[in-house]
């Protein structure tokens, strides 16, 4: 390329990790040096505004609307994401299909005194912003208190230590990313908690019209966590989900098969709605969309009740 390439990313210590760890697999995968890929940290609505919930204020687009804004106008080549973090439904003339290699799917419990979830006293409040995650631990402990929680790893923690918490859940892979994993208190299996849709995985977005990027950006796509995302976000895409909706999905790859879980809460968090299929692998777009349609029914045979 005859210019440098500019990646655009949230400008929070853990996205700046993921940034990074692009940028090293782009130099690693073609002959560009250090010196041809620039950094630019981006401003999103979501890390301006931290007393309220996503869903209150417009949903997962809030960390990757203003930095998509960047990237269709031209002042970046590649964004980075979080998977997690990214509505389901493509923003037009952006291409969202390259992933790094996922990172771990779980959740974890971090507490001052080191104590796992069911060692946590009564009526314990644990923070969290997400609605899947309060009605997960009210599963394994119904007497749990959630209480609302904002801001980026380090902000969580600060508050977990001035005692406005007993307890957070966050992701396993962002605490491994930022090398805090000793303050880890209790790690949860993906069967205990199904995690996030994309929890782990760091996706790269370009314009569906720059073929110079879309030609690097291949070189590094990892093909197994590809189809690992194209399956879990084919659920959301059915259940139109958002922060509002409640859903977990993790999808496994064995030989050539993928194997796919997911949950749907109602509104109110006192139902769940659950699927498990697997298929050959080329199918995973399939199987999403066939899981997602399940869990959509049954949920709305139950309401139809």
């Amino acid at each position: 390329m005859n210019k440098k390439i500019n990646i655009g990313s949230r400008g929070s210590k853990l996205a700046l990790i993921y940034a990074q760890n692009a940028k090293d697999k782009i130099i690693q995968s073609t002959n560009l040096k250090d010196e041809d890929i620039i950094i630019t940290k981006i401003l999103t609505k979501g890390d301006e505004i931290q007393d309220l919930r996503l869903s209150e204020i417009g949903g997962k687009g809030l960390f990757s609307k203003n930095i998509e804004k960047e990237l269709k106008d031209k002042k970046i080549d590649i964004a980075v994401h979080a998977l997690k973090d990214m509505p389901a439904v493509e923003t037009d003339g952006l291409k969202t299909d390259t992933f790094l290699e996922r990172n771990d799917p779980r959740e974890i419990l971090i507490t001052v005194d080191k104590k796992k979830i069911k060692e946590l006293k009564p009526n314990a409040i644990i923070g969290t912003s997400s609605l899947r995650r309060e009605f997960q631990i009210k599963k394994i402990r119904n007497d749990i208190n959630c209480k609302l929680i904002r801001g980026n790893v380090d902000t969580r923690i600060r508050k977990l230590n001035d005692g406005l918490y007993d307890a957070i859940i966050l992701a396993y892979a962002g605490v491994n990313s930022l090398k805090i994993s000793d303050q880890i208190s209790d790690i949860f299996s993906v069967e205990d908690i199904i995690p996030s849709v994309g929890q782990g995985i760091i996706s790269l977005q370009c314009r569906e019209d720059d073929s110079e990027i879309i030609s690097i950006l291949k070189k590094i796509n990892h093909n197994e966590t590809y189809q690992r995302a194209c399956a879990e976000r084919n659920v959301l895409k059915v259940l139109d989900g958002d922060c509002e909706t409640a859903v977990g999905a993790h999808a496994i790859v064995k030989g050539n098969k993928i194997f796919l879980e997911a949950e749907l809460f109602s509104l109110d968090g006192k139902q769940r709605f659950y699927e498990k299929k697997s298929s050959e692998i080329e199918n995973a777009n399939e199987l999403g969309k066939e899981v997602g349609e399940i869990l959509k029914t049954k949920s709305n045979n139950t309401y139809k009740k």
